[in-house]
């Protein structure tokens, strides 16, 4: 058996943070009378349940579940459904990850809700450390988050769990505060399929070798492990064991890639509603550029009728090589409309399209001298857009087809969608005092 004790002393820890049920908990932010409530977020058009609250997993809702089938249902027990806000939810994230910098110097945002901290110190250190951390983003933001704290990234997505599942913990767990009989009691008691990274089909294989429970994992042979499973599943052993494999992640300051793409309300049937779809998305695609400081050497643009369609699915993809890398939006219109329209077919129903950015780079490693500058560059058009929309609404101006006022039907349906309070002036929260 592996005696964790054997494991040289460090005061060095990893930290899980989670946010618990992240967008059913953002909706509750500026709605206060959600809670307790149950609560789902709906996918692109209000199509499919994409998260849920406790309180509506306990109604038996699942996952992935389309609303049409619980829309009638729903006000008969209460549950709430609220359209995807990613404003909302990304900007939170941000906040969420900026208070955990305060925390420690080394950060690793793992996904939209949760991140890896490197934190020091004893057991009892660590479990006010981590309160500290939950007491922070409740009062600072008003979300709930649950603290997981191991010897490894493994240990620590351990731990977090427990925090989450066990009301004693209070939402914080650390592992050192645990015997290795009370752990092993732990381990033992849970399938390894619940391990970070062990999925299904994988468990299935280590069942047929006699490990069923994350304690017969841990406690396996790593030579063998690795000879049948290869090196991720060892990795996963040791990291039971408390040993850190898997290493923290710099935060990567630009994407490799970067897209933007919608499913559409109704479908878009002519090539001049396509042409108006790749104006507003080039737009759109090349805002987040500019956000990262980052620029663009190639693009794919591509769109797509229904799979599902009594008609033959159709879906042209195209490629496209900028002369010079960029984050011009006249630029990138220029060449998605010139190599998707010619293959887009009036008549068939698109139901998706999209644009994707590849060969991304900091704009700071590419300069030219002024005489080679070229002209779209110079003229910065882009950053003359996003001042104004910034300062005038999303809609005040746009590029080409996009700039008209005229209704957007295609635009993707959130009929419940609730205030993006924190980067619209226009939806401010409205706060009443009693």
């Amino acid at each position: 058996m592996f005696d964790s004790a054997s494991l040289p002393e460090s005061q060095r820890r990893i930290a899980l943070v989670d946010v618990n049920s992240f967008f059913a908990s953002c909706e509750r932010v500026f709605d206060p009378s959600l809670e307790g409530k149950p609560v789902v977020v709906l996918s692109n058009n209000d199509g499919c349940v994409v998260a849920l609250s406790k309180e509506a997993k306990a109604l038996g809702v699942k996952m992935g579940i389309p609303w049409f089938k619980i829309s009638a249902w729903a006000p008969s027990v209460g549950l709430v459904a609220k359209s995807s806000n990613y404003e909302l939810y990304g900007d939170l994230s941000s906040r969420v990850m900026s208070i955990l910098h305060e925390f420690s110097a080394h950060v690793e945002v793992y996904s939209v809700d949760e991140a890896f901290l490197e934190v020091k110190g004893t057991p009892e250190e660590l479990v006010a450390l981590g309160y500290d951390i939950k007491a922070a983003i409740q009062n600072k933001l008003g979300l709930p988050v649950c603290v997981g704290i191991g010897r490894s990234k493994t240990q620590a997505k351990l731990a977090n769990s427990g925090a989450k599942k066990s009301a004693g913990l209070n939402g914080v767990c650390n592992l050192d505060t645990f015997s290795p009989e009370h752990i092993d009691r732990i381990m033992e008691a849970l399938p390894v399929d619940n391990i970070w990274g062990i999925a299904r089909r994988l468990s299935k294989r280590l069942n047929s070798m006699g490990i069923h429970t994350i304690k017969d994992l841990r406690d396996a042979d790593p030579v063998r492990i690795k000879k049948k499973f290869g090196v991720v599943v060892q990795r996963s052993l040791y990291e039971l064991r408390g040993i850190d494999c898997i290493k923290l992640e710099g935060e990567r300051l630009v994407k490799n890639q970067v897209m933007y793409s919608r499913s559409f309300a109704t479908p878009v049937t002519t090539r001049k509603q396509m042409e108006e779809v790749l104006a507003v998305y080039a737009q759109r695609v090349s805002k987040r550029l500019r956000k990262q400081g980052s620029v663009a050497g190639a693009l794919t643009c591509f769109a797509g009728t229904s799979r599902f369609a009594n008609e033959p699915f159709h879906s042209p993809y195209r490629n496209a090589v900028f002369s010079v890398p960029t984050n011009d939006p006249v630029e990138i219109l220029k060449a998605a409309s010139s190599v998707l329209l010619e293959c887009v077919e009036d008549g068939r129903k698109y139901v998706r399209a999209g644009i994707m950015l590849h060969d991304v780079s900091p704009k700071t490693s590419h300069q030219y001298l002024d005489l080679f500058t070229p002209v779209h560059e110079s003229r910065q058009l882009g950053e003359v857009l996003d001042t104004v929309m910034e300062k005038h609404g999303a809609f005040s101006i746009g590029l080409g087809a996009a700039g008209f006022k005229s209704p957007r039907h295609w635009e993707m349906k959130r009929e419940m969608l609730s205030l993006r309070a924190t980067t619209r002036w226009d939806e401010l929260a409205t706060v009443h005092a009693k």
